[in-house]
Formats: structure tokens, sequence, C-alpha cells
């Protein structure tokens, strides 16, 4: 780590930090810093940024809606006039 930075912390958020960390088996700082990334959209340590990890998912859902995402507002409506 080249840079270091001092953050002062409420009671309730450093039992949160210090709870999570024990139950990741981490340091409490390496937590901090997986929060900020992701926090921050940040690539994580290997390159790989949020989007990498359910880029499988993307498009696996049938919705039976051809066109949904190009008049996704107005399937909405649609769905809202029909009671749904």
């Amino acid at each position: 780590m080249e840079d270091q930075l001092c953050v002062r912390l409420s009671p309730e958020l450093c039992r949160a930090v210090r709870d999570a960390a024990r139950r990741m088996q981490r340091k409490p700082s390496e937590v901090v810093r997986m929060a900020l990334r992701q926090y921050l959209v940040l690539p994580g340590p290997d390159g790989s940024r949020p989007v990498d990890r359910v880029r499988g998912l993307i498009g696996s859902l049938d919705s039976g809606v051809p066109d949904l995402g190009q008049k996704h507002r107005a399937s909405i409506l649609e769905a809202v006039k029909r009671g749904r």
C-alpha cells in the first residue's frame, strides 16, 4: 500500500467493521478497503469489476416480453393498468 488514510468511525460502524472482519477472517483494514472498492465500483485486486461476477446472469432470465429492454416504461405502465 502506498497511501494511508485516517478515518474516524462511530462506535456502531467500528463494531460492524470488526464483526465483518471476524466473520470473514480478515483484518478490519482489508474489510474497509473491500467496502470502499465496492462502493466506488473500482476493479478488485485481480482487475475484476462487480459486473464481471454476474456476467453469466445477464440476459439469462426470460420475461416473455421480446422488447422489454427498449420499451420497459410502456411495459410497466401496461402492467400497472392491468393491476399487476
